[in-house]
């Protein structure tokens, strides 16, 4: 893909395997290709959506662009700097601007410690010694997600899934990030406090200036809040364009097939389902090729044996299938 000089974060052929090992000795046997060759850019100031089904990948690509896990190779650029190059120390300085949200409210908190000092934590490790100043801003990060000061000698157990979600987003916000990767966050709330989260999150982006990786499996709310969408299927990207674009006029048989599950609230409007066969191809073994060929409903002799280019079948819409 062509970089764009609007660009915040540039990824380029990001790869990361995971080693399978077997035997007394423990040796790898094979290796589990969860991210195979991912590239695109985010633009300052929008929401990227990357969506696919359980399992394909899209966590482990916000992991590795932050370096919480290592990548097995590619190029990630954070406004201008190669993060992969960067030392612990020059890292750490990175990371004031780069934060995560994670899917798990309650795994990600710990237990034993109050939600004030949870989201202040942070603050601490990068040098901010004031305790005074510390705490002005957990009060103030609390009341801008719309949770009240004397929450913060509360411990994470006397929380709801909600609250306790604001609170991981709280603790994002602290460190006034440009970059924020949301990964999965509404996907464990009920759907009338997902609409008040991601209000939150859309309030905060006007007010910050913030840049979203938004990751998730439900379309509706990537449709609800996302610039530009990413689909992923077993490890590869497989259709990227503007959301009107991809929801209006989706290219690729993998993305039909997950538009037309999407319920509309008119039960007067008709959709075609279309049902796919078959299962989710393991990213131990992908199928050689597309990997979408053993599923498809559309596949011909050369999907099986040729893998497709990921290439610009419009302007900014992008897509790797052999068909379009």
């Amino acid at each position: 893909m062509s970089e764009d000089k609007e660009a915040l974060l540039v990824v380029k052929d990001l790869i990361k395997y995971f080693p399978v090992r077997g035997g007394l000795l423990r040796r790898v046997v094979a290796w589990v290709k969860a991210v195979d060759g991912v590239s695109f850019t985010v633009k300052r100031g929008e929401t990227f959506g990357l969506v696919g089904e359980s399992g394909c990948g899209k966590t482990t690509v916000g992991r590795t662009i932050l370096r919480l896990i290592a990548a097995s190779s590619g190029k990630v650029y954070f406004d201008g700097h190669d993060l992969f190059s960067l030392n612990g120390q020059k890292m750490k300085k990175m990371r004031r601007n780069m934060q995560i949200i994670f899917q798990d409210p309650f795994s990600s908190l710990d237990p034993r410690m109050p939600v004030g000092e949870s989201i202040g934590e942070g603050l601490l490790v990068h040098g901010m010694k004031d305790k005074r100043k510390r705490a002005a801003i957990v009060m103030d990060t609390l009341q801008r997600v719309g949770l009240e000061p004397e929450h913060a000698r509360r411990y994470p157990h006397e929380f709801s899934g909600g609250q306790r979600q604001r609170i991981g987003i709280a603790r994002a916000l602290a460190m006034r990030p440009q970059f924020i990767i949301c990964d999965e966050p509404v996907s464990a709330l009920d759907v009338s406090i997902q609409s008040q989260v991601l209000n939150i999150l859309k309030d905060l982006q006007r007010e910050f200036g913030l840049t979203y990786i938004f990751i998730a499996h439900n379309l509706s709310v990537v449709e609800h809040i996302s610039d530009r969408v990413a689909v992923m299927y077993v490890g590869k990207l497989v259709e990227l364009a503007e959301r009107q674009v991809l929801y209006e006029n989706p290219l690729h048989p993998y993305t039909q097939a997950l538009m037309s599950a999407i319920p509309i609230p008119d039960p007067t409007i008709q959709r075609t389902r279309i049902i796919l066969q078959g299962d989710v191809p393991s990213p131990l073994h992908p199928p050689a090729g597309c990997r979408f060929h053993p599923r498809c409903p559309v596949n011909m002799d050369i999907c099986s044996k040729e893998e497709p280019a990921f290439r610009e079948a419009e302007p900014g819409h992008w897509v790797a299938c052999h068909r379009v």
